[in-house]
Protein backbone atom coordinates (compact mmCIF):
# COMPACT_ATOMS: atom_id res chain seq x y z
CA UNK A 1 0.00 0.00 0.00
CA UNK A 2 2.68 2.41 1.01
CA UNK A 3 4.52 1.82 -2.33
CA UNK A 4 1.11 2.75 -3.96
CA UNK A 5 0.67 5.89 -2.00
CA UNK A 6 4.81 6.86 -2.52
CA UNK A 7 3.92 6.21 -6.74
CA UNK A 8 0.45 8.36 -6.44
CA UNK A 9 2.27 11.36 -4.97
CA UNK A 10 4.96 11.50 -7.51
CA UNK A 11 2.59 11.82 -10.04
CA UNK A 12 1.12 14.74 -8.38
CA UNK A 13 2.27 18.23 -9.09
CA UNK A 14 4.99 20.05 -7.47
CA UNK A 15 6.35 23.93 -7.47
CA UNK A 16 9.16 22.43 -9.50
CA UNK A 17 6.97 22.26 -12.26
CA UNK A 18 6.33 26.05 -12.53
CA UNK A 19 9.85 26.88 -11.53
CA UNK A 20 10.79 27.62 -15.54
CA UNK A 21 7.62 30.13 -15.67
CA UNK A 22 9.50 32.44 -13.96
CA UNK A 23 12.41 33.23 -16.05
CA UNK A 24 10.21 34.61 -19.12
CA UNK A 25 6.35 34.63 -18.17
CA UNK A 26 6.09 36.65 -21.01
CA UNK A 27 7.16 34.66 -24.27
CA UNK A 28 5.10 32.01 -22.67
CA UNK A 29 2.09 34.21 -22.24
CA UNK A 30 2.69 35.12 -26.37
CA UNK A 31 3.08 31.11 -27.28
CA UNK A 32 0.04 30.34 -25.79
CA UNK A 33 -1.86 32.90 -27.38
CA UNK A 34 -0.75 31.58 -31.06
CA UNK A 35 -1.07 27.87 -30.11
CA UNK A 36 -5.01 29.08 -29.05
CA UNK A 37 -5.59 31.08 -32.65
CA UNK A 38 -3.99 27.45 -34.62
CA UNK A 39 -6.32 25.26 -32.04
CA UNK A 40 -8.90 26.84 -32.67
CA UNK A 41 -10.27 25.78 -35.83
CA UNK A 42 -8.89 22.49 -34.80
CA UNK A 43 -10.75 22.04 -32.15
CA UNK A 44 -14.19 23.00 -33.71
CA UNK A 45 -13.47 21.20 -36.73
CA UNK A 46 -12.52 17.94 -34.76
CA UNK A 47 -15.94 18.52 -32.47
CA UNK A 48 -17.95 18.37 -35.31
CA UNK A 49 -15.82 15.47 -37.19
CA UNK A 50 -16.25 13.27 -34.27
CA UNK A 51 -20.14 14.06 -34.22
CA UNK A 52 -20.65 15.66 -31.13
CA UNK A 53 -20.46 19.19 -32.62
CA UNK A 54 -17.90 22.04 -32.78
CA UNK A 55 -18.86 23.09 -28.74
CA UNK A 56 -17.75 19.55 -27.80
CA UNK A 57 -14.14 20.36 -28.90
CA UNK A 58 -14.14 23.25 -27.49
CA UNK A 59 -14.88 21.87 -24.31
CA UNK A 60 -12.32 19.43 -25.09
CA UNK A 61 -9.52 21.69 -25.42
CA UNK A 62 -10.39 24.06 -22.60
CA UNK A 63 -10.75 21.39 -19.90
CA UNK A 64 -8.58 18.90 -21.48
CA UNK A 65 -6.06 21.54 -22.29
CA UNK A 66 -5.95 23.09 -18.58
CA UNK A 67 -5.57 19.52 -16.84
CA UNK A 68 -2.89 18.05 -19.05
CA UNK A 69 -1.06 21.55 -19.04
CA UNK A 70 -0.71 21.19 -14.64
CA UNK A 71 -0.98 17.31 -14.15
CA UNK A 72 1.33 15.83 -17.45
CA UNK A 73 4.31 14.93 -17.38
CA UNK A 74 5.78 17.55 -20.18
CA UNK A 75 6.22 21.17 -19.70
CA UNK A 76 6.02 22.07 -23.64
CA UNK A 77 3.20 19.52 -25.03
CA UNK A 78 -0.55 21.00 -25.87
CA UNK A 79 -3.75 18.84 -25.86
CA UNK A 80 -7.16 18.90 -27.10
CA UNK A 81 -9.27 16.57 -29.69
CA UNK A 82 -7.24 15.08 -32.27
CA UNK A 83 -7.87 14.07 -35.42
CA UNK A 84 -6.58 10.46 -34.97
CA UNK A 85 -8.98 10.03 -31.76
CA UNK A 86 -11.96 11.56 -33.89
CA UNK A 87 -11.12 8.55 -36.54
CA UNK A 88 -11.54 6.12 -33.65
CA UNK A 89 -14.73 8.36 -32.16
CA UNK A 90 -16.99 8.11 -35.46
CA UNK A 91 -17.98 4.40 -35.13
CA UNK A 92 -18.33 4.70 -31.10
CA UNK A 93 -20.86 7.86 -32.20
CA UNK A 94 -22.42 5.30 -35.01
CA UNK A 95 -23.48 2.82 -32.71
CA UNK A 96 -23.56 4.11 -28.72
CA UNK A 97 -24.71 7.67 -29.57
CA UNK A 98 -23.06 10.82 -27.79
CA UNK A 99 -23.91 9.27 -24.75
CA UNK A 100 -21.75 6.20 -25.25
CA UNK A 101 -18.70 8.75 -26.48
CA UNK A 102 -18.77 10.62 -23.22
CA UNK A 103 -18.73 7.63 -21.72
CA UNK A 104 -15.85 6.02 -23.47
CA UNK A 105 -13.75 9.06 -22.57
CA UNK A 106 -14.16 8.63 -19.06
CA UNK A 107 -13.42 4.63 -18.93
CA UNK A 108 -10.53 5.39 -21.13
CA UNK A 109 -9.19 8.05 -18.81
CA UNK A 110 -9.55 5.81 -15.76
CA UNK A 111 -7.39 2.88 -17.58
CA UNK A 112 -4.48 5.99 -18.37
CA UNK A 113 -4.88 6.49 -14.52
CA UNK A 114 -4.40 3.04 -13.46
CA UNK A 115 -1.75 2.76 -16.45
CA UNK A 116 0.36 5.63 -14.96
CA UNK A 117 0.26 3.74 -11.76
CA UNK A 118 1.32 0.72 -12.87
CA UNK A 119 4.43 2.57 -14.53
CA UNK A 120 3.47 1.26 -17.93
CA UNK A 121 4.87 4.45 -19.69
CA UNK A 122 7.90 2.89 -19.96
CA UNK A 123 7.60 0.85 -22.18
CA UNK A 124 5.32 2.94 -24.83
CA UNK A 125 8.90 3.16 -26.67
CA UNK A 126 8.76 -0.31 -27.83
CA UNK A 127 5.76 0.06 -30.13
CA UNK A 128 7.25 -0.63 -33.46
CA UNK A 129 7.99 2.21 -35.65
CA UNK A 130 6.54 0.70 -39.14
CA UNK A 131 3.35 0.30 -36.97
CA UNK A 132 3.50 3.91 -35.90
CA UNK A 133 4.12 5.26 -39.12
CA UNK A 134 1.75 2.62 -41.22
CA UNK A 135 -1.41 4.45 -38.35
CA UNK A 136 -0.53 7.43 -39.03
CA UNK A 137 -0.61 7.73 -42.44
CA UNK A 138 -3.97 5.57 -42.52
CA UNK A 139 -5.41 7.83 -40.07
CA UNK A 140 -4.05 10.92 -42.32
CA UNK A 141 -6.27 8.99 -44.78
CA UNK A 142 -9.37 8.44 -43.03
CA UNK A 143 -9.25 11.99 -41.74
CA UNK A 144 -9.43 13.01 -44.93
CA UNK A 145 -12.38 11.00 -46.74
CA UNK A 146 -14.37 11.76 -43.44
CA UNK A 147 -14.14 15.91 -45.22
CA UNK A 148 -15.51 14.49 -48.08
CA UNK A 149 -19.45 14.80 -47.52
CA UNK A 150 -18.62 18.28 -46.08
CA UNK A 151 -16.33 19.40 -48.47
CA UNK A 152 -18.72 18.23 -51.14
CA UNK A 153 -21.58 20.36 -49.48
CA UNK A 154 -23.70 16.79 -49.27
CA UNK A 155 -25.84 15.55 -46.13
CA UNK A 156 -26.91 12.12 -45.18
CA UNK A 157 -24.45 10.39 -46.76
CA UNK A 158 -24.37 6.67 -45.78
CA UNK A 159 -22.24 3.71 -45.15
CA UNK A 160 -20.41 1.64 -42.62
CA UNK A 161 -17.23 2.26 -43.02
CA UNK A 162 -15.92 5.32 -43.90
CA UNK A 163 -14.57 5.04 -47.04
CA UNK A 164 -18.10 4.03 -48.11
CA UNK A 165 -19.29 7.01 -46.93
CA UNK A 166 -17.18 9.27 -49.11
CA UNK A 167 -17.69 7.12 -52.09
CA UNK A 168 -21.70 7.40 -51.08
CA UNK A 169 -21.62 11.42 -50.74
CA UNK A 170 -19.10 11.45 -54.13
CA UNK A 171 -21.80 9.68 -55.93
CA UNK A 172 -24.72 12.33 -54.47
CA UNK A 173 -22.29 15.28 -55.56
CA UNK A 174 -22.26 13.75 -59.07
CA UNK A 175 -26.03 13.85 -59.44
CA UNK A 176 -26.37 16.98 -57.92
CA UNK A 177 -23.33 19.14 -57.78
CA UNK A 178 -22.61 22.07 -55.86
CA UNK A 179 -19.30 23.82 -56.21
CA UNK A 180 -19.21 26.30 -53.57
CA UNK A 181 -18.49 24.05 -50.47
CA UNK A 182 -16.11 21.95 -52.52
CA UNK A 183 -14.03 25.90 -53.43
CA UNK A 184 -14.12 26.81 -50.16
CA UNK A 185 -12.76 23.65 -49.05
CA UNK A 186 -9.98 23.34 -51.33
CA UNK A 187 -9.37 26.74 -51.01
CA UNK A 188 -8.71 26.79 -47.47
CA UNK A 189 -6.65 23.83 -47.65
CA UNK A 190 -4.59 25.75 -50.09
CA UNK A 191 -4.21 28.55 -48.09
CA UNK A 192 -3.03 26.67 -44.88
CA UNK A 193 -0.64 24.32 -47.23
CA UNK A 194 1.18 27.48 -49.27
CA UNK A 195 1.36 29.98 -46.02
CA UNK A 196 3.03 27.39 -44.12
CA UNK A 197 5.72 27.05 -46.43
CA UNK A 198 5.90 30.94 -46.57
CA UNK A 199 5.67 32.20 -43.37
CA UNK A 200 5.65 28.81 -40.74
CA UNK A 201 5.27 31.53 -37.96
CA UNK A 202 1.33 32.56 -39.69
CA UNK A 203 -1.57 30.77 -38.12
CA UNK A 204 -2.92 30.26 -41.62
CA UNK A 205 -5.67 27.88 -40.70
CA UNK A 206 -7.08 30.84 -38.67
CA UNK A 207 -6.51 33.15 -41.48
CA UNK A 208 -8.57 31.01 -43.58
CA UNK A 209 -11.13 30.31 -41.57
CA UNK A 210 -11.90 33.83 -40.87
CA UNK A 211 -11.80 35.21 -44.80
CA UNK A 212 -13.54 32.31 -45.73
CA UNK A 213 -16.20 32.98 -43.36
CA UNK A 214 -16.44 36.58 -44.03
CA UNK A 215 -16.65 35.96 -47.72
CA UNK A 216 -19.89 33.28 -47.03
CA UNK A 217 -21.26 36.29 -44.80
CA UNK A 218 -20.78 38.97 -47.97
CA UNK A 219 -21.52 37.19 -50.90
CA UNK A 220 -24.67 35.23 -48.78
CA UNK A 221 -23.53 32.08 -49.83
CA UNK A 222 -25.72 28.73 -49.18
CA UNK A 223 -23.18 26.85 -47.48
CA UNK A 224 -24.01 24.90 -44.05
CA UNK A 225 -22.60 26.50 -40.95
CA UNK A 226 -21.59 25.13 -37.27
CA UNK A 227 -24.44 26.37 -35.83
CA UNK A 228 -25.10 28.10 -32.67
CA UNK A 229 -23.14 27.91 -29.95
CA UNK A 230 -24.26 28.21 -26.09
CA UNK A 231 -22.32 30.67 -24.08
CA UNK A 232 -19.49 29.74 -22.55
CA UNK A 233 -19.37 25.65 -20.68
CA UNK A 234 -22.11 23.44 -19.56
CA UNK A 235 -22.23 22.27 -16.22
CA UNK A 236 -20.57 19.22 -15.35
CA UNK A 237 -22.94 16.61 -15.31
CA UNK A 238 -22.38 13.04 -14.98
CA UNK A 239 -25.92 12.03 -16.79
CA UNK A 240 -24.31 10.18 -19.44
CA UNK A 241 -22.97 7.54 -17.43
CA UNK A 242 -25.08 4.39 -17.69
CA UNK A 243 -23.43 0.79 -15.84
CA UNK A 244 -25.07 -1.42 -17.82
CA UNK A 245 -23.32 0.05 -20.66
CA UNK A 246 -19.78 -0.76 -19.17
CA UNK A 247 -19.39 -4.29 -20.64
CA UNK A 248 -20.18 -3.01 -24.37
CA UNK A 249 -17.62 -0.01 -23.87
CA UNK A 250 -14.76 -1.11 -22.77
CA UNK A 251 -13.15 -2.53 -25.53
CA UNK A 252 -13.68 0.72 -27.41
CA UNK A 253 -12.23 2.42 -23.82
CA UNK A 254 -8.99 0.01 -24.30
CA UNK A 255 -8.70 1.30 -27.67
CA UNK A 256 -9.06 5.11 -26.91
CA UNK A 257 -6.74 4.78 -24.08
CA UNK A 258 -4.17 2.94 -25.87
CA UNK A 259 -4.33 5.52 -28.73
CA UNK A 260 -3.91 8.47 -26.62
CA UNK A 261 -0.99 6.88 -24.55
CA UNK A 262 0.68 6.57 -27.50
CA UNK A 263 0.39 10.05 -29.03
CA UNK A 264 0.73 11.54 -25.88
CA UNK A 265 3.99 9.86 -25.18
CA UNK A 266 5.11 9.77 -29.06
CA UNK A 267 4.12 13.64 -28.97
CA UNK A 268 5.85 14.40 -25.64
CA UNK A 269 8.89 12.75 -27.26
CA UNK A 270 8.75 15.13 -29.93
CA UNK A 271 8.73 17.99 -27.97
CA UNK A 272 11.84 16.81 -26.43
CA UNK A 273 13.58 16.38 -29.38
CA UNK A 274 12.51 20.20 -30.94
CA UNK A 275 13.45 21.76 -27.07
CA UNK A 276 16.69 21.85 -25.26
CA UNK A 277 17.08 20.44 -21.63
CA UNK A 278 13.47 19.05 -21.66
CA UNK A 279 12.57 15.44 -20.76
CA UNK A 280 9.47 14.32 -19.90
CA UNK A 281 8.14 12.17 -17.13
CA UNK A 282 5.90 9.25 -19.75
CA UNK A 283 3.94 7.78 -16.35
CA UNK A 284 2.79 11.38 -15.30
CA UNK A 285 2.20 12.10 -18.90
CA UNK A 286 -0.09 9.15 -18.84
CA UNK A 287 -1.51 10.01 -15.39
CA UNK A 288 -2.21 14.22 -16.68
CA UNK A 289 -3.76 12.65 -20.05
CA UNK A 290 -5.83 10.16 -17.81
CA UNK A 291 -7.52 13.27 -15.26
CA UNK A 292 -8.12 15.54 -18.56
CA UNK A 293 -10.40 12.45 -20.41
CA UNK A 294 -12.10 11.80 -17.28
CA UNK A 295 -12.73 15.08 -16.31
CA UNK A 296 -13.86 16.52 -20.19
CA UNK A 297 -16.78 14.49 -20.84
CA UNK A 298 -18.25 16.04 -17.41
CA UNK A 299 -18.43 18.81 -19.44
CA UNK A 300 -19.77 17.37 -23.14
CA UNK A 301 -16.00 17.00 -24.20
CA UNK A 302 -14.76 14.49 -26.64
CA UNK A 303 -11.60 11.86 -25.49
CA UNK A 304 -8.61 14.10 -25.73
CA UNK A 305 -4.65 13.37 -26.71
CA UNK A 306 -1.43 15.60 -26.37
CA UNK A 307 -1.30 17.19 -30.09
CA UNK A 308 1.96 17.18 -32.10
CA UNK A 309 0.93 19.94 -34.45
CA UNK A 310 -0.11 22.74 -31.61
CA UNK A 311 2.95 21.15 -29.21
CA UNK A 312 5.30 21.98 -32.45
CA UNK A 313 3.58 25.47 -32.55
CA UNK A 314 4.09 25.87 -28.94
CA UNK A 315 8.04 25.05 -28.95
CA UNK A 316 8.55 26.94 -31.73
CA UNK A 317 6.46 29.93 -30.73
CA UNK A 318 9.17 30.35 -28.02
CA UNK A 319 7.31 28.33 -25.10
CA UNK A 320 9.49 27.21 -21.83
CA UNK A 321 7.04 25.98 -19.05
CA UNK A 322 3.24 24.38 -18.45
CA UNK A 323 1.98 28.51 -18.79
CA UNK A 324 1.73 28.73 -22.10
CA UNK A 325 -0.35 25.84 -22.77
CA UNK A 326 -2.81 26.61 -19.80
CA UNK A 327 -3.01 30.18 -21.29
CA UNK A 328 -3.85 28.72 -24.63
CA UNK A 329 -6.98 26.46 -22.66
CA UNK A 330 -6.96 29.72 -21.16
CA UNK A 331 -7.91 31.92 -24.53
CA UNK A 332 -9.94 29.58 -25.93
CA UNK A 333 -12.32 29.21 -22.42
CA UNK A 334 -12.55 33.16 -23.57
CA UNK A 335 -13.83 32.74 -26.76
CA UNK A 336 -16.27 29.79 -25.93
CA UNK A 337 -17.82 33.00 -23.14
CA UNK A 338 -17.53 35.83 -25.74
CA UNK A 339 -17.31 34.79 -29.21
CA UNK A 340 -19.78 31.83 -29.26
CA UNK A 341 -22.10 33.65 -31.98
CA UNK A 342 -19.67 34.41 -34.16
CA UNK A 343 -17.66 30.65 -34.43
CA UNK A 344 -20.92 29.44 -34.94
CA UNK A 345 -21.06 31.38 -38.53
CA UNK A 346 -18.33 29.46 -39.84
CA UNK A 347 -19.10 27.11 -42.98
CA UNK A 348 -18.52 23.46 -42.33
CA UNK A 349 -16.52 23.35 -45.38
CA UNK A 350 -13.93 25.64 -44.16
CA UNK A 351 -13.43 23.36 -41.19
CA UNK A 352 -12.95 20.49 -43.86
CA UNK A 353 -10.80 22.65 -45.58
CA UNK A 354 -8.23 22.95 -42.67
CA UNK A 355 -8.64 18.73 -42.06
CA UNK A 356 -7.62 18.16 -45.37
CA UNK A 357 -4.66 20.57 -44.96
CA UNK A 358 -3.94 18.83 -41.61
CA UNK A 359 -4.05 15.32 -43.25
CA UNK A 360 -1.37 16.44 -45.78
CA UNK A 361 1.00 17.72 -43.06
CA UNK A 362 0.52 14.91 -40.65
CA UNK A 363 2.33 11.98 -43.31
CA UNK A 364 6.17 12.59 -43.26
CA UNK A 365 7.10 11.08 -46.98
CA UNK A 366 10.46 11.05 -45.75
CA UNK A 367 10.05 9.17 -42.90
CA UNK A 368 7.53 6.46 -44.84
CA UNK A 369 10.43 6.17 -47.44
CA UNK A 370 13.13 5.05 -44.87
CA UNK A 371 10.73 2.61 -43.21
CA UNK A 372 9.83 1.19 -46.63
CA UNK A 373 13.32 0.78 -47.47
CA UNK A 374 14.69 -0.82 -44.40
CA UNK A 375 13.68 -4.30 -44.55
CA UNK A 376 10.48 -6.14 -46.19
CA UNK A 377 9.13 -7.14 -42.93
CA UNK A 378 9.16 -3.52 -42.07
CA UNK A 379 7.40 -2.45 -45.40
CA UNK A 380 5.60 -4.82 -45.20
CA UNK A 381 4.21 -4.27 -41.58
CA UNK A 382 3.77 -0.62 -42.05
CA UNK A 383 1.82 -1.68 -45.86
CA UNK A 384 -0.36 -3.92 -43.74
CA UNK A 385 -0.97 -1.00 -41.09
CA UNK A 386 -2.03 1.54 -42.79
CA UNK A 387 -4.29 -1.07 -45.12
CA UNK A 388 -6.36 -1.91 -41.91
CA UNK A 389 -6.84 1.66 -40.61
CA UNK A 390 -8.22 2.62 -44.07
CA UNK A 391 -10.19 -0.40 -44.47
CA UNK A 392 -11.64 -1.19 -41.13
CA UNK A 393 -10.38 0.31 -38.10
CA UNK A 394 -7.76 1.93 -35.95
CA UNK A 395 -7.92 -0.59 -33.40
CA UNK A 396 -7.93 -2.96 -35.54
CA UNK A 397 -4.92 -2.06 -36.83
CA UNK A 398 -2.66 -1.35 -34.58
CA UNK A 399 -3.56 -4.98 -32.81
CA UNK A 400 -2.75 -6.55 -36.25
CA UNK A 401 0.65 -4.24 -36.92
CA UNK A 402 2.14 -5.21 -33.40
CA UNK A 403 1.08 -8.78 -33.95
CA UNK A 404 2.49 -8.91 -37.27
CA UNK A 405 5.39 -6.76 -36.02
CA UNK A 406 6.42 -9.63 -32.90
CA UNK A 407 5.79 -12.77 -35.16
CA UNK A 408 8.57 -11.21 -37.72
CA UNK A 409 10.93 -10.53 -34.98
CA UNK A 410 10.51 -13.84 -33.39
CA UNK A 411 11.33 -15.55 -36.43
CA UNK A 412 14.51 -12.97 -37.11
CA UNK A 413 15.85 -14.21 -33.65
CA UNK A 414 14.87 -17.66 -34.10
CA UNK A 415 16.94 -17.78 -37.57
CA UNK A 416 20.07 -15.90 -36.08
CA UNK A 417 20.11 -18.99 -33.83
CA UNK A 418 22.58 -21.22 -35.97
CA UNK A 419 25.44 -24.28 -34.66
CA UNK A 420 28.66 -23.58 -35.18
CA UNK A 421 31.40 -26.02 -34.61
CA UNK A 422 34.44 -23.72 -32.57
CA UNK A 423 37.77 -24.40 -31.06
CA UNK A 424 37.69 -25.42 -27.37
CA UNK A 425 39.17 -22.16 -25.57
CA UNK A 426 42.33 -22.95 -23.69
CA UNK A 427 41.29 -21.10 -20.73
CA UNK A 428 38.64 -23.49 -20.04
CA UNK A 429 41.15 -26.25 -19.46
CA UNK A 430 44.33 -27.73 -19.70
CA UNK A 431 45.89 -30.14 -22.22
CA UNK A 432 45.04 -33.52 -20.18
CA UNK A 433 41.55 -32.11 -19.99
CA UNK A 434 40.73 -31.27 -23.98
CA UNK A 435 42.42 -34.71 -24.52
CA UNK A 436 40.01 -36.00 -22.30
CA UNK A 437 37.08 -34.13 -24.36
CA UNK A 438 38.54 -35.68 -27.51
CA UNK A 439 37.84 -38.67 -26.41
CA UNK A 440 34.91 -38.29 -23.56
CA UNK A 441 33.11 -35.67 -23.66
CA UNK A 442 31.15 -33.09 -25.82
CA UNK A 443 30.48 -29.65 -24.77
CA UNK A 444 27.45 -27.16 -25.74
CA UNK A 445 27.61 -23.44 -25.92
CA UNK A 446 24.82 -21.57 -26.14
CA UNK A 447 24.93 -17.93 -26.98
CA UNK A 448 21.62 -15.93 -27.04
CA UNK A 449 18.16 -16.79 -26.47
CA UNK A 450 16.68 -20.00 -25.58
CA UNK A 451 13.06 -19.26 -26.13
CA UNK A 452 10.17 -20.93 -28.29
CA UNK A 453 11.36 -19.71 -31.79
CA UNK A 454 14.19 -21.20 -31.28
CA UNK A 455 13.95 -23.92 -28.31
CA UNK A 456 12.95 -26.62 -31.27
CA UNK A 457 16.42 -26.52 -33.46
CA UNK A 458 17.81 -26.92 -30.25
CA UNK A 459 16.03 -30.06 -29.75
CA UNK A 460 17.42 -30.87 -33.23
CA UNK A 461 20.92 -30.26 -32.89
CA UNK A 462 21.19 -32.06 -29.97
CA UNK A 463 19.24 -35.48 -30.99
CA UNK A 464 21.92 -36.07 -33.13
CA UNK A 465 24.76 -36.43 -30.51
CA UNK A 466 25.85 -39.70 -30.63
CA UNK A 467 28.78 -41.81 -29.66
CA UNK A 468 29.73 -39.83 -26.05
CA UNK A 469 29.04 -40.76 -22.53
CA UNK A 470 28.75 -36.78 -21.32
CA UNK A 471 27.22 -33.89 -22.47
CA UNK A 472 28.39 -30.31 -20.70
CA UNK A 473 25.39 -27.67 -21.49
CA UNK A 474 27.09 -24.17 -21.23
CA UNK A 475 24.15 -21.80 -20.00
CA UNK A 476 26.43 -18.99 -19.30
CA UNK A 477 25.87 -17.41 -22.33
CA UNK A 478 21.58 -18.23 -22.47
CA UNK A 479 20.45 -14.16 -22.42
CA UNK A 480 16.53 -15.51 -22.11
CA UNK A 481 15.13 -18.71 -21.47
CA UNK A 482 11.14 -18.83 -21.47
CA UNK A 483 9.02 -21.80 -20.50
CA UNK A 484 8.93 -23.36 -24.10
CA UNK A 485 12.96 -23.34 -23.98
CA UNK A 486 12.89 -24.79 -20.51
CA UNK A 487 10.55 -27.36 -21.81
CA UNK A 488 12.85 -28.58 -24.60
CA UNK A 489 15.74 -28.45 -22.53
CA UNK A 490 14.38 -30.99 -20.27
CA UNK A 491 13.02 -32.84 -22.73
CA UNK A 492 17.22 -33.28 -24.53
CA UNK A 493 17.93 -34.20 -21.02
CA UNK A 494 15.53 -37.30 -20.70
CA UNK A 495 16.35 -38.45 -24.36
CA UNK A 496 19.99 -38.17 -24.12
CA UNK A 497 19.98 -39.89 -20.53
CA UNK A 498 17.52 -42.35 -21.93
CA UNK A 499 20.37 -43.15 -24.43
CA UNK A 500 22.88 -43.84 -21.24
CA UNK A 501 24.59 -40.65 -21.76
CA UNK A 502 25.05 -38.28 -18.89
CA UNK A 503 24.31 -34.55 -18.82
CA UNK A 504 25.83 -31.79 -16.74
CA UNK A 505 24.62 -28.57 -16.64
CA UNK A 506 27.20 -25.72 -15.88
CA UNK A 507 27.18 -21.58 -15.71
CA UNK A 508 23.18 -21.58 -15.02
CA UNK A 509 22.68 -17.46 -14.11
CA UNK A 510 20.77 -16.38 -11.16
CA UNK A 511 17.24 -16.44 -12.72
CA UNK A 512 17.14 -18.70 -15.40
CA UNK A 513 17.09 -21.20 -12.69
CA UNK A 514 14.12 -20.27 -11.53
CA UNK A 515 12.46 -20.76 -14.65
CA UNK A 516 13.59 -24.44 -14.87
CA UNK A 517 13.27 -25.18 -11.63
CA UNK A 518 9.32 -23.98 -11.53
CA UNK A 519 8.60 -26.34 -14.28
CA UNK A 520 10.33 -29.24 -13.11
CA UNK A 521 12.62 -29.31 -15.50
CA UNK A 522 15.48 -31.77 -14.90
CA UNK A 523 15.22 -31.93 -11.14
CA UNK A 524 16.93 -34.99 -10.50
CA UNK A 525 20.47 -33.03 -12.06
CA UNK A 526 20.21 -30.67 -8.73
CA UNK A 527 19.80 -33.25 -6.35
CA UNK A 528 22.82 -35.61 -8.25
CA UNK A 529 25.05 -32.74 -7.91
CA UNK A 530 25.60 -32.42 -11.65
CA UNK A 531 24.45 -28.88 -11.84
CA UNK A 532 28.01 -27.31 -11.35
CA UNK A 533 29.32 -23.09 -11.35
CA UNK A 534 31.26 -23.19 -14.63
CA UNK A 535 32.71 -25.45 -17.54
CA UNK A 536 36.10 -26.09 -15.38
CA UNK A 537 33.86 -27.55 -12.33
CA UNK A 538 31.63 -29.45 -14.94
CA UNK A 539 34.92 -30.78 -17.01
CA UNK A 540 36.61 -32.19 -13.43
CA UNK A 541 33.51 -33.48 -12.68
CA UNK A 542 33.08 -35.41 -16.01
CA UNK A 543 36.52 -36.75 -15.84
CA UNK A 544 35.46 -38.05 -12.44
CA UNK A 545 32.29 -39.59 -14.16
CA UNK A 546 34.48 -40.95 -17.03
CA UNK A 547 36.88 -42.98 -14.57
CA UNK A 548 33.29 -44.45 -12.96
CA UNK A 549 32.27 -45.71 -16.36
CA UNK A 550 33.62 -48.29 -19.22
CA UNK A 551 35.41 -47.21 -21.55
CA UNK A 552 34.20 -47.70 -25.80
CA UNK A 553 34.51 -45.96 -28.48
CA UNK A 554 34.09 -42.43 -29.25
CA UNK A 555 33.71 -39.85 -31.81
CA UNK A 556 35.76 -37.09 -31.02
CA UNK A 557 33.34 -33.66 -30.86
CA UNK A 558 34.17 -30.17 -30.53
CA UNK A 559 31.76 -27.68 -28.54
CA UNK A 560 29.29 -26.28 -30.27
CA UNK A 561 27.53 -21.92 -29.89
CA UNK A 562 24.90 -21.53 -30.97
CA UNK A 563 23.93 -17.72 -31.56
Amino acid sequence: MRSWAARAARLLPSPADWRPARRAPGRDLLAGLTVAVVALPLALAFGVGSGLGAQAGLATAVVAGALAAVFGGSNLQVSGPTGAMTVVLVPIMRGHGPSGVLMVGLLAGVVLVALALAGVGRYARYMPIPVIEGFTAGIAVVIALQQVPAALGVSGASGERVWQVAADAAVRFARDPRPVPLVMALAVAAAMLAGARLRPTVPFSFVAVVVATAVAEAARLDVARIGALPAGLPAPSAGFLDPGAVGALVPAALAVAALGAVESLLCASVADAMSVGERHDPDRELFGQGLANIAAPLFGGVPATAAIARTAVNVRSGARSRLAALTHAAVLAVIVFSAGGLVGRIPLAALAGVLLATTVRMVEVGSLRAVARSTRGDAAVMALTFSVTVALDLVTAVAVGVGVAIVLALRAVARSVRVEQVPLEAGDHGDEERRLLAEHIVAYRFDGPLFFGAAHRFLLELSEVADVRVVILRMSRVSTIDATGAGVLGDVISRLEGRGIIVLLSGIRPGHDGVIGRLGVAGHLWRDGLVLPDTPAAIAHARTLIGRTPKGVVAPLGPVRFE
